[in-house]
């Protein structure tokens, strides 16, 4: 009963993290297109810099996440998961100080260069669990984020709406205490036997980590899936605010409570749907489904720019954030079942560097897209799931022989 309580204790611990990652994440969302109209006033140069904010995070991120993977493959999850929530921390404390737009930049820079904690608890629980059971964990932690985004921008909308700087305080304190928690009850999951015995320069090269990545038929094809969903997905998180604003004239507080609602179905998509559909469909399946849904929630809310309806918009939300939910356990699981574990912290570092990869992209493509129609980012979107969707289906066969030759 104690083991049984001590694995547990790690688990909650983790899925909490998890849920705080998002709140303090998300509380950001409102209130970023406003922060930056205190120096920009036309809404195209807005969207610019929100999508160029989100990239720079993804860029620091993109060469920071292999190098914090292999530190996590070698000194263990424990210290990485502790620095990398220190340095979010201090990335808030930094946009609060204000008085000009670099200094939002710089916070966000500071997070990305240690944003490596989301790829350090997937790691983590690689290390804790059974190959079979991480699709069903994986989306326990992708319900507690949905409860961190159903939370954050309600509550930073609100917030927000009085003091555009009291979310990023607020920010900044949950992931401290989270941080000092984590320190006294954390244990280390990464056994001695799994770690490397040192750390090689090609480890701290972003691109080397995916070597072993793109050796792997199966792998390569799951990674190119995801990234072209992701690539879509995170060019809409960067205009979806500033759309908001522009289309129905919603400020703050309206905002946050369409990610309240992103955050409500993301739980009953990641913690219920997901958890009954991966045992009958499995992940390659489910994964499927996720991205139709997607598709059709996208082509919905696009049409919002031509049939001015908050309703319409609303629909489309709860349609593809029950899409997203079904695709990123289903691929997490994929990606994940095809690492040995003395690689899962590089794998998953070279996953967090895939999706990186996607939102320097992402946000860039879709403020550019957005110059020339509000309406455009959702439908570029679409497109490209449309091709996530063609690489995964003509992968189906190579994806199953691969899992029973892992399996045996």
């Amino acid at each position: 009963m104690r083991i049984f309580a001590k694995e547990n204790q790690k688990l909650l611990f983790i899925i909490i993290t998890m849920f705080l990652n998002f709140l303090s994440f998300s509380i950001v969302i409102p209130i970023l297109p406003f922060l930056i109209g205190k120096f920009i006033n036309t809404s195209s140069q807005i969207a610019l810099n929100v999508g160029l904010i989100t990239s720079a995070f993804a860029f620091c991120q993109f060469f920071s996440a292999p190098v914090l993977g292999a530190f996590s493959d070698r000194f263990g999850r424990r210290p990485i998961l502790l620095i990398s929530l220190l340095g979010s921390a201090v990335g808030y404390l930094v946009m609060t100080i204000g008085g000009s737009l670099w200094i939002l930049y710089l916070g966000r820079i500071i997070d990305g260069l240690t944003g490596g904690n989301i790829s350090t608890i997937y790691a983590y629980i690689a290390d804790i669990t059974e190959p079979k059971d991480r699709g069903k964990y994986y989306g326990m932690l992708g319900a507690a984020g949905g409860f961190g985004f159903m939370f954050g921008p309600a509550i930073g909308g609100f917030i927000g709406s009085y003091n555009l700087t009291a979310p990023l305080y607020l920010a900044a304190f949950v992931t401290i205490i989270n941080m000092v928690w984590g320190y006294f009850v954390l244990p280390e999951s990464l056994h001695n036997d799994h770690r490397i015995v040192k750390i090689e320069v090609s480890h701290m090269n972003p691109f080397s980590a995916f070597s072993h990545v793109f050796s792997i038929n199966a792998l390569r094809r799951i990674f190119l899936t995801a990234f072209l969903f992701f690539l879509g997905l995170n060019g809409l998180h960067s205009v979806t605010s500033v759309f908001l604003k522009d289309n129905f004239s919603w400020g703050p507080s309206e905002i946050g409570l369409v990610l309240f609602v992103v955050g409500v179905f993301d739980i009953i998509s990641q913690g219920f749907l997901v958890r009954k559909l991966l045992p009958i469909f499995g992940d390659t399946k489910v994964a499927i489904m996720g991205l139709i849904l997607s598709m059709i929630g996208f082509i919905i809310a696009g049409s919002t720019a031509l049939i001015v309806s908050p309703l319409l918009f609303y629909l489309a939300v709860i349609i593809y954030i029950i899409g997203d939910g079904l695709f990123e356990p289903s691929i997490s699981s994929l990606i994940s079942y095809s690492a040995p574990k003395n690689m899962q912290g590089r794998v998953q570092g070279a996953s967090q560097g895939m999706q990186s990869m996607a939102r320097i992209v992402g946000p860039l493509l879709a403020t550019f897209v957005f110059t020339f129609w509000k309406g455009l980012p959702f439908f570029t979107s679409t497109l490209l799931m449309g091709i996530s969707l063609i690489v995964i289906v003509l992968s189906i066969s190579i994806i199953h022989e691969h899992k029973q030759t892992s399996e045996g």
